[in-house]
């Protein structure tokens, strides 16, 4: 059937589609053609219509990796509805806590319903059931035909709300013109050959990287989906690189503290049979050129090509990509003097220089995309302007005026470009001042990570107000209970002050899996700092030492 709409459309309801859906299900793969998962989408948007769906209409969403989410996603938007994706409930998030922010969202968004897995429904609060309706993916299949009314060019076809990494979520509006814009992008990005390519994910679909940069990206283009789960990963990292051995994998993306999981989990033991990736994003966070040498170490002799790697920097406000290394090239690696990064001066230094920071490239600005800094030369805030931009904040204009100017926007994040290449130096919530000094939290939690003791990606500084003084303090996840906790503080306390000049105020040791996060891996900073306050509670600690 033809699309009768936008270009976004006729690009999910390809005619001869020939790609297949792989989904996980718990026990293993089941495997559903694109145009099977069009043909059952289009019985589940009669049941939506019937339920009241209209264009123009907003439908909450909680969106799993499920088969099912996959496909109520396109049959919310054959009955005109615009899909709004809630976050996931993030890792230390109290059930009440969780249903709270369900309550807020949906009532800000004035939803005609809310959509979910049965997995989700006991966390949705009994109030909110009882007065708003609470509907599951499976409960929309049967019968039924309605001529599609998807939403037009202009029209907003996707809410996508943040994470909450560093705040409280808040929900960026795009047009279907901005996603199908942005999925050309990523398949000129990629070199991507219509119909023979195949994309392994075990990323959350509530979040951009999952549901633009693998779903969308892989059935706008016909290839082949191999659909994992976040819960499969968590429990199992070394299934994500096994799952691109089986199914011949030529593109993925994930984070780089789930690439450092993936490749210490695998160790030297070789994967069945040999890696086709030629397309590898590693965003979402600051990448690390460590990580990519132990990824090399774990799977370059099962086939992985450094020049695989493209690192990259991107945001929910630009749909996904904002700047990537180039398909085919080798990741690039700079040492900048670490002392004048953080009085914001760009001073490139050799490798081996005391004090040096070294930084990945994230390449140049996808094409059509301007990235310039507010402080031209200098270490300051990132302005991007792109054709893939969101509208703004649903619901929030006070925001939209504050982040979007005239065509820009303003990204709370902090880096430069240097050789026409992007770096991106940490969120504005990493940049910490503390007695007047500019502290960049990643590159202390980095250094300590290094010691050994501390497991990779699972430290978070922050400063904690205690009498109107800032006080540094230091969570961390240590790999044995069985160390000596006092020994590991000390060499952190080291480690931050030969950085930063600072000195820690506290070490607090927390239980395995227990620093807030949100589903796609993002230490939640602003949550770990309420679990150090009076009534904070809900932290697992193991030790707190203090220093100084």
């Amino acid at each position: 059937m033809a699309a009768t709409g936008t270009e976004l459309w006729d690009l999910l309801l390809r005619d001869e589609s020939k790609g297949v859906l792989h989904h996980w299900d718990g026990e293993g793969f089941g495997h559903t053609p694109w145009r099977q998962v069009v043909r059952e989408a289009h019985g589940m948007a009669a049941a939506l219509r019937a339920a009241g769906v209209r264009p123009g209409t907003r439908v909450a969403t909680v969106l799993t990796n499920s088969a099912h989410t996959v496909r109520g996603l396109l049959a919310v938007w054959l009955a005109g509805g615009a899909v709004a994706s809630f976050p996931l409930p993030a890792r230390g998030q109290a059930p009440e806590e969780y249903g709270s922010q369900l309550t807020r969202l949906t009532e800000r968004l004035d939803a005609a319903m809310l959509l979910t897995d049965e997995s989700i429904l006991p966390l949705v609060p009994a109030g909110l059931t009882a007065r708003f309706p609470v509907r599951t993916w499976t409960s929309l299949y049967g019968g039924g035909h309605l001529d599609p009314s998807p939403p037009g060019p202009q029209d907003i076809a996707f809410v996508q709300y943040s994470s909450g990494s560093t705040s409280l979520p808040k929900g960026c509006a795009l047009t279907s013109r901005a996603i199908a814009t942005h999925l050309h992008m990523l398949y000129d990005l990629a070199d991507g050959r219509v119909g023979a390519e195949t994309i392994v994910s075990w990323l959350p679909l509530s979040h951009d990287m999952g549901v633009f940069g693998t779903l969308l990206n892989a059935w706008a283009f016909d290839y082949d989906f191999v659909l994992s789960s976040p819960e499969r990963f968590g429990m199992a990292p070394r299934t994500w690189f096994r799952d691109m051995s089986d199914f011949g994998a030529t593109m993925s993306a994930g984070t780089n503290t789930a690439l450092y999981l993936a490749a210490r989990a695998q160790g030297r033991t070789p994967l069945p049979n040999p890696l086709a990736l030629k397309v590898f994003v590693v965003g979402a966070e600051r990448v690390d050129a460590a990580t990519l040498e132990t990824a090399m170490t774990a799977f370059g002799p099962s086939g992985l090509s450094r020049a695989a790697f493209m690192p990259a920097y991107g945001m929910a406000e630009a749909t996904l990509a904002v700047a990537s290394s180039p398909t085919g090239a080798h990741p690039v690696a700079r040492s900048f003097d670490g002392a004048a990064l953080r009085d914001g001066e760009i001073v490139e230094v050799a490798e081996d220089t005391p004090g040096a920071t070294r930084l990945v490239s994230n390449g140049p600005p996808l094409p059509g995309v301007t990235v310039t800094t507010q402080e031209p030369g200098r270490v300051s805030q990132l302005l991007v302007s792109s054709p893939s931009l969101a509208s703004g904040y649903l619901g929030d204009p006070a925001r939209t005026a504050e982040r979007f100017r005239d065509g820009v926007l303003h990204t709370g994040d902090l880096g430069f470009v240097h050789q026409g290449e992007v770096y991106f130096v940490g969120r504005a919530d990493d940049l910490i001042s503390v007695g007047g000094r500019n502290v960049y939290t990643s590159e202390i939690e980095s250094a300590v990570e290094a010691l050994g003791p501390v497991r990779e990606g699972c430290s978070a500084l922050v400063d904690v107000a205690d009498g109107g003084i800032s006080r540094l303090v230091l969570l961390l996840e240590p790999r044995r209970r069985s160390d000596d906790f006092h020994v590991i503080a000390d060499r952190a306390a080291t480690v931050a002050r030969e950085k930063s000049g600072l000195a820690l105020a506290e070490c607090v040791f927390v239980e395995r899996g227990h620093l807030p996060r949100t589903p796609s891996g993002k230490i939640q900073r602003f949550r770990c700092r309420a679990a150090l306050g009076p009534d904070g509670g809900a932290l697992k600690t193991l030790a707190r030492i203090p220093l100084g």
